[in-house]
């Protein structure tokens, strides 16, 4: 390892404030980010995955934003491997660089290891999202517990992304999905990481929450969405803020329903963040506004 490496990544639930720290850490230490969020990439993404402004990526380098097509496969894996080419090639010209996002599972792949999991092609993927929109969550659910008992007993069987991917890879491979993550494929990591988390009391957060998504609408969310309905069934769009609206579009509810659902769901997916994130015991964790703490502490750990 070499010690004068460092990895600073932040993570938290959404809105909770994590790129405008980011931004203000990474001017300090004169360095660039890499984004942290699994929807931030795909370029036909922008209102409803809450990228840093124009004004925001102006002021530092940000890498793996607006990097990839809603129609290019794109997973796990393949953004460890992308992130490390960036790490290698930014350590040349820094000694720190920050990763920041909210996709704990994109996120942890960097230094906990990925799986060589199949790409699938687009049409066994339609099929599981047709199956979805026709038959139900549950549907999908007990055909994945049938297919792959191990992995359905730890999945989060409401997470509709999880349990269609792994459908998918059984149906394209022939193998179990949890076949895949027990082949673990761990990275030589050269640099040192330090994780910070970023968190508030959960009504200021469910505030905040609720106030983005009426700031997202006002730029124009359903505009957006609508624009966007025709790839609904891609992978890429199955996420919160435009599910919601799709549904709507197709007459299931009305415009006040889908932003009561979008509002709830946003709220839901911020409790399973935090979730994910309070199991790694080495992430230390400050409010938002705590910018000379957390540069502190960063400063402190990068010489221990």
């Amino acid at each position: 390892m070499e010690q004068d490496q460092i990895l600073v990544v932040i993570v938290g639930p959404t809105a909770v404030g994590k790129t405008a720290l980011s931004i203000e850490l990474a001017r300090h230490f004169d360095t660039e980010i890499i984004s942290g969020d699994s929807r931030q990439f795909y370029r036909e993404l922008n209102i409803g995955t809450a990228k840093p402004s124009k004004e925001q990526l102006k002021k530092v380098r940000h890498h793996l934003i607006n990097s990839h097509s809603i129609n290019d496969q794109y997973n796990a894996g393949s953004y460890a491997r992308d992130v490390h080419e960036i790490l290698e090639q930014t350590f040349k010209k820094k000694n720190l660089v920050i990763l920041v996002g909210g996709s704990g599972m994109y996120i942890n792949a960097v230094y906990s290891g990925f799986n060589e999991i199949p790409e699938v092609p687009e049409g066994v993927r339609m099929k599981f999202n047709k199956l979805l929109a026709e038959k139900g969550l549950d549907y999908l659910s007990e055909m994945l517990k049938v297919n792959d008992p191990e992995y359905h007993k730890k999945i989060d069987k409401s997470n509709p992304q999880r349990i269609v991917r792994a459908l998918e890879v059984i149906d394209f491979s022939g193998k179990t999905f949890s076949s895949f993550q027990s082949e673990s494929i761990q990275p030589n990591l050269k640099f040192k990481t330090i994780k910070i988390g970023l968190n508030i009391e959960r009504e200021d957060l469910y505030l905040r929450i609720d106030e983005r998504v009426d700031e997202m609408i006002e730029k124009g969310l359903f505009e957006e969405a609508s624009r966007l309905h025709k790839f609904r069934n891609l992978y890429a769009l199955q996420t919160v803020g435009y599910n919601e609206i799709f549904d709507h579009l197709e007459g299931k509810f009305d415009k006040y329903e889908a932003i009561r659902l979008l509002k709830r769901n946003s709220r839901r997916y911020a409790k399973r963040q935090l979730t994910w994130f309070k199991r790694e015991e080495d992430i230390n964790w400050f409010k938002p506004e705590e910018t000379d703490k957390v540069i502190e502490y960063i400063v402190e750990s990068s010489s221990s």
